[in-house]
C-alpha cells in the first residue's frame, strides 16, 4: 500500500544521486563509490519538508567541501513532476527539499483511493505470528495487570494483521499444577466449613481467601446437594477444581468480551500433560545432554544454557559470573514437572506442532527474570528461542482517583478487578488508557477516563472524529455540498501551514504502523492519533469551511474527510469507537 513518507524520501534520494551522476559525468564532481543519498526529515519544518546528507556524507570520497558538492547537485537537480517545488542548500551542506502540489494531491488520493485498508502493508506477508496475552490464572476475576496486558496484545495483534502478517491471539489457560492444586483444596475447605462450620475445619494457609472462592463453594455443594459419604477427598477435589473451572473461565472470556477481546484459540496446559508433551520435552532436553538428576529430581543446565548464550551474545566472562546463574527443576522427586517444564513444552508446541515463526508473549514486569530461562532451553531444544520468541514486559498499573490512590472496588469492598472498572469507566476509555508505552509504569486515573473535555486524551480524539461527521452532515444538509473526489481538488490550494501540516500527518500514519510493529510498541498509535487530532483542530480553528468560495471549501472539506476516515482507521486497530455524535 502507499506510504507517501517513504515514497518522497525515495524520490529526494533517486533525485539526489541522479544529479550526482549528471555533475560527475559533465565534470562537475569528481567520480567516485557513492551510491546512496541518506535522506531524513528535519525536526524543523523551516529546514525543509526532506532532507538528505549526501554532500556531507560524500565529501571524503569526492575531496570537496560539503556545500561545494551541495551546490554541484542542485545545479544538476531536475525536479520536473516531482514530489518536490523547490531545493536549497542549508548550514554546512545539507539539501533540503520542499514538497509540491502534487505530494499533496497524492496524499489525499493515497488515503480516498484505499479506504479502510489505508496505511497496511504486506511487510509481514508470509509471516505466523502468535501473540499470547493475558493468560490469567483460572482461579480467580482477572485483575488491573490483565486489562493493561489485554490491550496491549490486542491491539499488536492487529498491528501485526495489518502489516501483512497471519496472526492468531492466544489464551493459555493454566489449569494443572500447584495452582490447581491450591485452587481445589481451597473450595474444599470453604466447603467443609460450609458444611459443619467455620471451625471446624481449618482452611489451608496458602489458600485463595477470596469471597469468589466461597461462591464457588457455595455452587458446588447446591450442584451436588453437598458430600456423599463415600467420595473420597481425593475425588472430592477434582470434582472442585472442574467445577471452579467451569464457573471461572466462562466468566473470564465474558470479561474479555465485553473489553473487546476475542481469542483465536484457548490452549490448556492440562492438554501438555495428558498428551505426555511435557514428559517428552523433558526427554529431548535429556538426550541432547542438556539436564541431570540430583536429590531424586530432574533438572536443567540453565546456568550452562545461558552462559552459552551470553557468551555468543559478546558478554565477557567476568561479567557473567556476577549474574549467579542457577539450574531449574523440570521433574521433582515426587515425579511431578513443574510449572517451567510445561512452559518450556508449551512453546516447543507453538514452534514445532504448531509452526509459528514468531511468538509474542505479553507478560508482567516481575517475570523479567524467566525471559532468558524459556529463551535458553528453547535454543538447547533447537528452536531458536533467543531469535523467535520475543516477550514484551509491562510495568505495574497505579488507579488513582482525584490524585489518591484507589485499591479496593466502591461496589464490592474488594481489589478491582477487570469487571469492576468496566463497570466505572467506558471500554473506549479504557483500553485508551491501558493502550500505553508498555515498559513504563502508567498511573490510570478514573476521573480523568471519565472527563468529556480536551483534558480526556480520547474524548479529544473522538471529538476530532464527531465534530467532523457533523460539519460532513451539515454541509450536505444546509448546501447541498458532497466531499469531493480527490481528483476534484486543487491541491494547490491548500496552503496555509494548518493545512499543510495536517497533510503531513495523514501522509504519517502508514510509517507509524510500520514503526509500532517494528517495535512491538501498538502506543505509538495513541500519541500519533492525540498529534493528528490536535493538527486537524488547528486546522479548523484557522481554517474556514462553511461560506468560502466552492474551490477552497471543496479542499477544505476534503482534507477534514480525509482526516476523520484516518481516526476511524486508528481508533479501530486500538479496539476503540469512532462516534458521529457527541
Amino acid at each position: 500500500m502507499t506510504n507517501m513518507v517513504q515514497n518522497a524520501k525515495d524520490q529526494a534520494a533517486a533525485l539526489a544521486m541522479a544529479a550526482y551522476r549528471a555533475a560527475a559525468g559533465d565534470g562537475s564532481l569528481p567520480r567516485a563509490e557513492v551510491h546512496t543519498a541518506p535522506v531524513e526529515v528535519p525536526r524543523d519544518a523551516a529546514n525543509g519538508d526532506f532532507t538528505t546528507t549526501f554532500a556531507l556524507a560524500a565529501s571524503k570520497a569526492l575531496r570537496q567541501p560539503p556545500r561545494t558538492i551541495a551546490q554541484a547537485l542542485l545545479d544538476h537537480m531536475d525536479l520536473e513532476g516531482s514530489f518536490f517545488a523547490s531545493a536549497e542548500i542549508a548550514g554546512p551542506g545539507f539539501l533540503n527539499f520542499r514538497l509540491g502540489r502534487k505530494w499533496y494531491e497524492e496524499v489525499c488520493a493515497a488515503v480516498e483511493n484505499e479506504g479502510a485498508d489505508y496505511g497496511r502493508s504486506d511487510a509481514l506477508k508470509g509471516q505466523k505470528i502468535m501473540v499470547e496475552f493475558v493468560s490469567a490464572n483460572p482461579t480467580g476475576p482477572m485483575h488491573m495487570g490483565n486489562a493493561r496486558g489485554g490491550v496491549l496484545g490486542d491491539t499488536l495483534a492487529s498491528v501485526l494483521s495489518a502489516c501483512g502478517a497471519e496472526v492468531s491471539r492466544e489464551f493459555y489457560v493454566n489449569d494443572a499444577g500447584h495452582q490447581i492444586d491450591k485452587f481445589a483444596r481451597s473450595i474444599y475447605a470453604r466447603a467443609m466449613q460450609l458444611t459443619l462450620g467455620e471451625d471446624a475445619y481449618a482452611f489451608p494457609e496458602d489458600g485463595y481467601q477470596g469471597d469468589d472462592i466461597r461462591e464457588l463453594a457455595r455452587g458446588f455443594l447446591t450442584k451436588n446437594e453437598g458430600f456423599p459419604g463415600e467420595t473420597s477427598e481425593g475425588d472430592w477435589m477434582a470434582a472442585m477444581a472442574e467445577y471452579g473451572l467451569s464457573v471461572n473461565l466462562p466468566k473470564m472470556k465474558e470479561d474479555l468480551r465485553r473489553y473487546k477481546i476475542e481469542y483465536d484459540t484457548w490452549f490448556y496446559e492440562s492438554s501438555l500433560h495428558d498428551s505426555g508433551a511435557v514428559a517428552e520435552t523433558a526427554e529431548l532436553l535429556t538426550k541432547a545432554g542438556w539436564t541431570y538428576e540430583k536429590d531424586g529430581a530432574l533438572w536443567l543446565k540453565t546456568a550452562a544454557i545461558m552462559r552459552e548464550n551470553l557468551l555468543k551474545a559478546g558478554k565477557k566472562e567476568k561479567d557473567i559470573e556476577k549474574l549467579d546463574l542457577k539450574d531449574d527443576v523440570l521433574r521433582r522427586a515426587n515425579g511431578f514437572y513443574t510449572y517451567f517444564a510445561a512452559d518450556i513444552a508449551y512453546h516447543r508446541n507453538k514452534f514445532e506442532t504448531r509452526g509459528f515463526d514468531r511468538v509474542i508473549n505479553i507478560w508482567g514486569a516481575d517475570h523479567h527474570g524467566h525471559v532468558a530461562r524459556l529463551k535458553g532451553a528453547l535454543d538447547a531444544l533447537g528452536l531458536d528461542g533467543t531469535g523467535k520468541l520475543d516477550i514484551v514486559l509491562m510495568q505495574l498499573v497505579k488507579l488513582l482517583r482525584d490524585g489518591e490512590l484507589v485499591k479496593m472496588s466502591k461496589r464490592t469492598g474488594k481489589a478491582i478487578s477487570l469487571s469492576d472498572l468496566l463497570d466505572e469507566v467506558p471500554v473506549d476509555a479504557a483500553r485508551w488508557f491501558f493502550n500505553a508505552k508498555p515498559d513504563t509504569q502508567m498511573d490510570f486515573d478514573l476521573g480523568l477516563a471519565v472527563r468529556e473535555d480536551s483534558e480526556n486524551p480520547i474524548y479529544y480524539v473522538e471529538y476530532a472524529h464527531a465534530r467532523i461527521c457533523s460539519l460532513v452532515a451539515r454541509l450536505a444538509e444546509e448546501e447541498g455540498a458532497a466531499v469531493p473526489a480527490a481528483g476534484a481538488v486543487d491541491a494547490a490550494l491548500l496552503a496555509a501551514p494548518e493545512e499543510r501540516a495536517l497533510v503531513k500527518a495523514l501522509a504519517q500514519y502508514p510509517e507509524e504502523l510500520h514503526l509500532d510493529a517494528r517495535d512491538f510498541d501498538p502506543s505509538r498509535i495513541n500519541r500519533y492519533l492525540t498529534a493528528l487530532a490536535g493538527d486537524f483542530h488547528r486546522f479548523y480553528n484557522a481554517c474556514r469551511i462553511k461560506g468560502e468560495a466552492a474551490d477552497i471549501q471543496k479542499a477544505r472539506l476534503k482534507l477534514a474527510d480525509a482526516t476523520r476516515q484516518v481516526i476511524a482507521i486508528c481508533l479501530d486497530i486500538i479496539g476503540v469507537s469512532a462516534p458521529e455524535k457527541m
